[in-house]
């Protein structure tokens, strides 16, 4: 449950969406109050990496915009002057099974209740859902927070 300096890890999926916004305030203010090191993770996917062939992508290029838009996000969301360790990190894969792999050795894995996928009228999204049953980790769920920005009630760590 620990990071290689010792410190426990705390893993977030980070995607764009309003309910993983939550879900890293979350996680960075349960870092905060336990010491753990927060790892964001974003992932990307390339079309037609697996099924159906796809128009030829640039692999390189995806991987910079992801990583790109991950430290921009971060940049958005995480005071500048925050006190807890935040690790950015990228992969490629599918969402779920990635966020899976990370929870490995974590404390806990956070993650938002619908991320950027479809299908609005699903209480909880796919990756929510399979983390849920699958993570090695004890799993948060977070609702986007209110008009306000204020978390939902009960979701405060």
């Amino acid at each position: 449950m620990s990071t290689d300096d010792g410190t426990s890890r705390v893993v977030v999926g980070v995607d764009g969406s309003p309910a993983s916004h939550a879900a890293l305030r979350w996680a960075l203010r349960y870092a905060r109050r336990t010491g753990a090191t927060v790892r964001a993770v974003g992932v990307y996917d390339l079309p037609g990496a697996e099924g159906w062939s796809a128009p030829a992508v640039d692999v390189l290029f995806d991987e910079e915009q992801a990583r790109r838009s991950l430290s921009e996000e971060l940049t958005a969301i995480v005071p500048p002057d925050t006190d807890v360790p935040l690790v950015q990190h990228v992969v490629r894969g599918n969402p779920a099974r990635v966020l899976i792999d990370e929870s490995d050795g974590a404390e806990l894995l956070v993650v938002g209740s619908r991320g950027r996928g479809g299908f609005a009228s699903l209480l909880l999204g796919s990756v929510s859902q399979q983390c849920a049953a699958h993570a090695s980790c004890p799993v948060v769920i977070v609702r986007p927070e209110t008009a306000d920005g204020a978390p939902p009630e009960g979701d405060t760590p």
